[in-house]
């Protein structure tokens, strides 16, 4: 790895699940995503995201992962058709990811909620950091039921293989 690479400082946490009338009260951004894995290298993860907010954008990402809390990341925006392409090299062995992502900023971060159509008691927050050992609190409000950096398990990518119900996120 050389010190020019993007990288992804991030760490996420499974909380119960907020009201999306406080979230909308509090967040700067609400997004309506989708998300599908591609086939790619072992020790990667490639995928393409179609968000919609104001607007509608797409977006192509590889991830490395180098530590439980970071990853190099190279993401860039691409356009519908370029999404269209990618999409046929799908992982047949994965189902698309929906989820709302709401922006919750508390400086000096700004704190991503996704709301899963298929937890309807939890959600997943994540912070990204300067430093894996940044210190930082946690939004008012908000209750942390434990740590889910470094567990794979409940990474986007292996939901898109395998959702695990509410009682086995705990």
């Amino acid at each position: 790895m050389n010190g020019n690479e993007p990288l992804e400082i991030e760490r996420r946490f499974l909380i119960l699940r907020p009201s999306e009338d406080e979230l909308r009260a509090r967040c700067s951004h609400v997004y309506q995503m989708e998300q599908m894995y591609l086939l790619t290298q072992p020790h990667q993860t490639e995928r393409v995201r179609r968000r919609e907010g104001e607007d509608v954008r797409f977006f192509h990402t590889v991830k490395i992962d180098r530590t439980a809390c970071t990853r190099i990341e190279r993401e860039e925006e691409i356009t519908p058709e370029a999404y269209e392409d990618y999409l046929r090299r799908r992982d047949p062995m994965t189902e698309s990811i929906r989820k709302k992502r709401y922006c919750l900023e508390e400086a000096p971060y700004t704190f991503e909620i996704d709301l899963y159509p298929f937890w309807p008691s939890y959600a997943v927050m994540e912070v990204e950091l300067p430093r894996e050992d940044a210190p930082f609190r946690f939004p008012r409000g908000i209750t942390v039921v434990r740590e889910l950096t470094g567990d794979h398990r409940f990474s986007n990518a292996a939901l898109a293989r395998h959702i695990p119900t509410e009682q086995e996120l705990l």
